[in-house]
């Protein structure tokens, strides 16, 4: 087991990697503070590992809150399930939820300890690959709005992270992919070393080779604990981490929360940003492709949807949460392995990244 650390002064938290831990009480009894336990899932996790988790914490009263899988489901009547099932089992404010499942679940459950009784305590296992090296990790918690991804929601760190890398077995395919658009991002914007690595060993990630990807969690996760120590409400630095991602939330929007996955979306957002910064000059021709090819080698799109224009991403885009006095600031890169938040780009040369899809 690798356990690294989330430095936030007296609300620090491990982040516990490595096989088998559903079973380990050990790392879940310090962080639970009553004998009340919220173990919220969803119906695709539940028949998995529910059962195994609650006879993990056999000691206490534990309620399972099961919701229907799935980002289109990622709002306010769902995340009412959790608060009807809290009050209906009479849980207090020593309760303990935690979220097992992917980033949804993760989110949905934060979100909810954020709000109920003005804030109880949470623990966070993620199950997919992207959200064990990215949502689960950071404290960001919420809800999707209709005109836009996770505007609704709190800063709000668990306890603990437990990433049980077994889970990663019953992933399907599409969801190993989606989780590699987030890894391959922390190279883009962090580690120029990592992205090495990562080019050398993409198709071993693919087929989960144990230790191959218990590093890459580790790495993810050493880069995103960083960033959010230093930046912990997104001020500044942190928003690098959302390289892709305007572009990203907005074809889940347009297509329909679930369509595609998140990662799906954040790697062709990913793309779209890497041609914004080569045609401002930032990064080379030759830097654009070889990025390309590594997103694609991971599974994942590398161009937008085809029935969305450029006027679909510019009426999206205009809600994202990056947008300040009514500007738009991106995330791009000033080279390989340096990220940048700016405002500072030719307009006419967004324009041309959006429209090129479509030609």
């Amino acid at each position: 087991m690798q356990q690294l650390t989330v430095n936030l002064d007296d609300r620090s938290y491990p982040i516990h990697i490595g096989s088998n831990l559903l079973g380990r009480v050990e790392l879940l009894a310090p962080h639970i503070a009553g004998r009340q336990v919220c173990i919220v899932t969803d119906d695709t996790v539940a028949p998995l590992y529910l059962q195994r988790l609650c006879q993990t914490l056999a000691d206490y009263s534990v309620l399972p809150v099961i919701l229907p899988t799935g980002e289109a489901f990622k709002n306010w009547s769902t995340l009412q399930q959790i608060f009807d099932a809290l009050l209906g089992a009479r849980h207090d404010r020593r309760t303990t939820l935690i979220a097992l499942g992917g980033g949804v679940i993760g989110d949905m459950t934060g979100f909810a300890a954020a709000c109920y009784q003005r804030g109880v305590d949470f623990i966070q296992i993620p199950t997919t690959l992207l959200s064990q090296v990215d949502s689960s990790v950071g404290g960001k918690t919420g809800i999707n709005h209709p005109a836009g991804k996770n505007m609704i929601g709190a800063f709000y760190q668990p306890k603990a992270v437990l990433i049980d890398t077994d889970s990663l077995r019953t992933l399907p395919e599409r969801e190993v992919s989606a989780g590699l658009a987030e890894i391959i991002k922390y190279g883009l914007i962090r580690d120029i070393e990592f992205l090495d690595w990562l080019e050398q060993n993409m198709q071993a990630l693919r087929a989960l080779q144990p230790e191959l990807v218990t590093e890459a969690i580790a790495r993810s996760c050493a880069i995103k604990a960083e960033v959010v120590a230093a930046d912990e409400r997104e001020g500044g630095v942190r928003a690098i981490l959302n390289l892709g991602h305007t572009f990203g939330h907005a074809i889940e929007a347009h297509q329909g929360y679930g369509t595609w996955l998140h990662g799906e979306a954040v790697g062709a957002g990913m793309i779209m940003a890497l041609q914004l910064s080569r045609t401002l000059g930032w990064l080379t021709p030759e830097e654009e492709r070889r990025c390309t090819q590594l997103v694609a080698a991971a599974g994942l799109p590398v161009t937008p949807p085809a029935d969305m224009a450029a006027e679909d991403f510019t009426r999206l885009m205009a809600v994202d949460k990056k947008v300040l006095d009514g500007q738009l600031r991106l995330v791009l890169l000033k080279r390989l392995g340096e990220a940048v938040v700016t405002a500072d780009f030719d307009g006419k040369a967004l324009r041309s990244v959006l429209a090129a899809g479509d030609e």
